[in-house]
């Protein structure tokens, strides 16, 4: 499963919140509820997400092996 904890802990270090984020950057309050809930973004969210807070998709995203992965 892919955990976007690396994200909250990121922007808990940054100067931006989620209020900044949805205000100034535009990203909307469903990607926002999406990174809470740990839902699938677009890599075009990543990459906003990445250069608004200056950091590698590493301090946004994880993989975590769960026995909830769909099966391959």
């Amino acid at each position: 499963m892919i955990s976007y904890r690396p994200f909250w802990e990121t922007l808990h270090h940054s100067t931006e919140s989620t209020y900044t984020l949805i205000s100034k950057h535009h990203i909307s309050s469903s990607t926002i509820d999406k990174l809470r809930k740990n839902k699938p973004i677009t890599t075009t969210t990543l990459n906003d997400l990445c250069r608004i807070l200056d950091c590698g998709v590493d301090r946004i995203l994880e993989y975590i092996p769960s026995d909830q992965d769909q099966i391959l």
